[in-house]
């Protein structure tokens, strides 16, 4: 299986919905990094941090999360995801679109890190009462 199909089984399994088909390319030393500013910001390894500080927090506090994936890019022994997050915040009923792009970096075939790049104000902004 190539880094470029990796990384679409994982979009895949976002699609369905299956947590554990997401986590599956994760080693217990991968490092996932979610941007500053983004509300689950920081870098967490391996993939019970990545549930328990990512996607944990996302199904809990929003309805409807989803990335739609637009472009993947095989760079070898990177990986590059280009897509759009939406969801509508359970606190405040707010709605948010934000562009994103996920860098997915590989050593000797075997995930090595994640990387979050995205427009974090949206999502914010969704999060606050006004």
């Amino acid at each position: 299986m190539s880094n470029l199909d990796v990384i679409a089984a994982h979009y895949t399994a976002s699609d369905r919905g299956d947590l554990a088909g997401m986590l599956a390319p994760l080693a217990p030393e991968t490092t996932w990094t979610e941007a500053a500013g983004f509300p689950y910001a920081g870098t967490y390894t391996g993939p019970e941090e990545v549930a328990d500080n990512v996607f944990g927090p996302i199904a809990k506090d929003w309805d409807d999360y989803t990335f739609t994936l637009g472009d993947l890019f095989d760079a070898g022994d990177a990986v590059i995801g280009l897509g759009t997050y939406h969801g509508k915040h359970r606190g405040t009923g707010r709605s948010f679109t934000a562009r994103v792009a996920h860098v997915w970096r590989f050593n000797g075939g075997k995930l090595s890190s994640f990387e979050q790049i995205v427009d974090s104000v949206p999502v914010v902004d969704a999060m606050e009462n006004r």
